[in-house]
């Protein structure tokens, strides 16, 4: 195969990722019947229950199950539309969303995966409360993902001679891999796609700063409380520990720099506007995107070459989540193009009643709706499509819900980030932190056992958060 025909294969395969604004705006969502999102609602439903019910199906054939939703889509699309729209779709897609989100994940992935923590401490309260601390504010800095694997085994063997570990693991799901990621567009992934539809780096700093640190603040408290109750148990430490304890060493340090890096380059796509910009395919892509994408790259480069070989392999690192992570979104960001045109119209729509639900008669959103809505789906779903159905849902327009309807994207990113946590499958790490610590001999909780911990502890903190940022 020639060079151009790979390259124009390439474009076909990871270009459809993202048809949202070629297709909401090509489109005339109130001429499309729900139907159109079938596909869109299977591949979530897919995510969400084929680990449950066929784990071993599911993780040999997840790609091609989610092909399978995207080809359902993607034949009567250009049947109905025609191959131009297609090939729009396309284009679109490729250069001006999915791949700046790759990126940005495989690089915050591939940058953490090179630090190792060894040595082991002794799993006290205020040891574990300081690491979950210290988790949480990781999570925004590298990812909710990041931070999580990085901590995850270091808490495990600090704590592995007490009997009751369980509430250790679920309040690290709670706080590092899901809160903590919410003040920056780089923890958690609605919130970027929240940068690459022009919502301000800082934005989400200064606006999302409050929710997160009062969350922060009641879980760690709750979590000491919890901990140090059973901490005081006459049976609670082991005579005999697995893992003694033995000095703390930080390997890979060279890889926090490069961590600084990725901010920057973040940063850079931000505040530098050379007015310069490139039309592929129709598509207009800006310098200062490329040079973001392309810095990105230089830096998970360097982390490969950098960071030594016997550092990877005591993370137990390989590419397997990243690649998962590829291949769902490209699926979802397929087959979420109609749905995102039928919320567009509005009333006008076949969604009218979720438009009802979460604005007033006269069109006023309420900002408390929003805020369970795309949480409620963050939890069951995936709060990345989710936050991107709401955000159109709302107003479709940063700088809108920047200024007079902020109160309504501040409620769509505190639902998509912090209900993420109400169940295994709201975010990526939930489960991968399980998973990890039923290898390491945790009796972790069944599903629904998860959720009693997760609504027990977090809704009665979510209506606290409902009264103090959308009904006072």
């Amino acid at each position: 195969m020639s060079h151009p025909s790979l390259l124009k294969l390439l474009c076909l395969s990871f270009g459809l990722l993202t048809p949202v604004a070629g297709f909401a705006a090509d489109i005339d969502g109130s001429t499309l019947s729900l139907a159109w999102g079938i596909p869109f609602v299977g591949i979530l439903l897919s995510i969400a229950l084929c680990p449950l019910l066929i784990p071993t199906i599911w993780h040999h054939h997840f790609g091609k199950i989610t092909a399978l939703w995207s080809v359902l889509f993607l034949i009567p699309f250009t049947m109905t539309f025609g191959m131009d729209s297609s090939v729009g779709l396309v284009a679109h897609a490729m250069f001006a969303e999915y791949i700046p989100f790759i990126i940005l994940l495989f690089s915050l992935f591939t940058v953490s995966g090179g630090i190792l923590v060894k040595g082991n401490l002794h799993g006290s309260p205020a040891l574990n409360t300081g690491l979950l601390a210290i988790g949480a504010l990781l999570a925004s800095l590298m990812g909710t993902t990041g931070a999580a694997m990085l901590l995850i085994r270091p808490l495990i063997r600090a704590n592995d001679n007490r009997k009751h570990r369980v509430h250790v693991i679920i309040f690290f799901i709670f706080l590092v891999a899901n809160i903590g990621g919410g003040l920056t567009p780089l923890g958690d992934p609605p919130l970027f796609i929240g940068f690459l539809k022009g919502v301000d780096f800082f934005w989400t700093a200064r606006h999302m700063l409050m929710p997160v640190l009062i969350c922060t603040l009641v879980l760690l408290t709750l979590f000491y409380l919890v901990d140090s109750y059973y901490y005081k148990r006459e049976d609670e430490i082991q005579p005999q520990d697995p893992t003694p304890d033995s000095k703390l060493r930080l390997y890979g340090k060279v890889n926090f720099i490069l961590l600084l890096g990725v901010v920057a380059s973040v940063l850079l796509s931000g505040f530098w506007k050379p007015g310069v910009e490139f039309t592929v395919l129709g598509v207009h892509i800006e310098l200062q995107n490329i040079a973001r994408d392309l810095l990105l790259l230089v830096i998970a480069g360097l982390s490969m070459m950098l960071t030594a070989k016997q550092i990877r392999s005591a993370n137990q690192f390989n590419w397997e989540p990243i690649l998962e992570v590829g291949k769902l979104f490209a699926g979802i960001f397929i087959t979420i193009g109609p749905v995102l045109a039928i919320l567009r119209a509005g009333h006008a729509g076949h969604m009218a009643g979720l438009v009802s639900l979460v604005s007033e008669p006269q069109g006023a959103p309420i900002n408390a709706m929003y805020f369970w809505l795309s949480g409620a789906l963050s939890g069951f779903l995936d709060n990345a499509p989710t936050y991107l159905v709401f955000f159109n849902l709302a107003a479709g327009d940063a700088a809108t819900l920047m200024g007079p309807m902020q109160q309504t994207l501040l409620a769509i990113s505190m639902g998509s980030v912090f209900m993420g946590a109400l169940t295994y499958i709201g975010n990526a790490p939930n489960f991968m932190v399980k998973s990890i610590a039923t290898q390491s001999g945790i009796k972790m909780p069944s599903f629904f056992g998860y959720m009693k911990w997760s609504f027990g502890i977090l809704i009665p903190l979510f209506l606290v958060l409902t009264v103090i940022f959308f009904l006072v």
